[in-house]
């Protein structure tokens, strides 16, 4: 039986997948096949679904906002902190990119210190100039 499980060797009847399981084993086939074209150069955006349910309202808001930075471009901690309402809050954007759960999806790599900087990236500094030199950014 097509898209079932089998229980075992020897196994009398198929188990059928609920229909979630099969939907995100093809949004997971859709992210990887979007990230390769990043990473070659074929693609500038991202057209996948992102499930953030459950995540810290907050952080919600700051992924927005940096999946509204365009490719290619970089924006400033604060300028992220000014977006969502938060003026004085850039520490806590920085925060809310460490705890991003896909980054290249969600661009965290597109924010950089006030005084032009790099700043923090949890793919680490050397992942985030080549994600920036790939746009074209610096």
């Amino acid at each position: 039986m097509s898209g079932g499980l089998m229980a075992g060797e020897g196994a009398r009847r198929a188990v059928p997948l609920p229909a979630e399981t099969n939907m995100a084993a093809q949004h997971g086939r859709a992210a990887r096949t979007a990230i390769m074209a990043y990473l070659q150069g074929r693609a500038r955006s991202f057209d996948v679904p992102l499930d953030l349910e459950g995540q810290p309202g907050f952080r919600v808001k700051v992924w927005k906002v940096l999946q509204s930075i365009p490719y290619g471009r970089v924006r400033s901690y604060g300028w992220v902190a000014r977006k969502v309402g938060k003026p004085r809050a850039a520490r806590a954007i920085g925060g809310a990119c460490g705890a991003n759960p896909v980054p290249l999806l969600v661009p965290c790599h597109r924010v950089i210190a006030g005084d032009g900087s790099l700043g923090g990236f949890s793919g680490g500094l050397s992942s985030k100039k080549r994600l920036l030199k790939l746009e074209g950014a610096i």
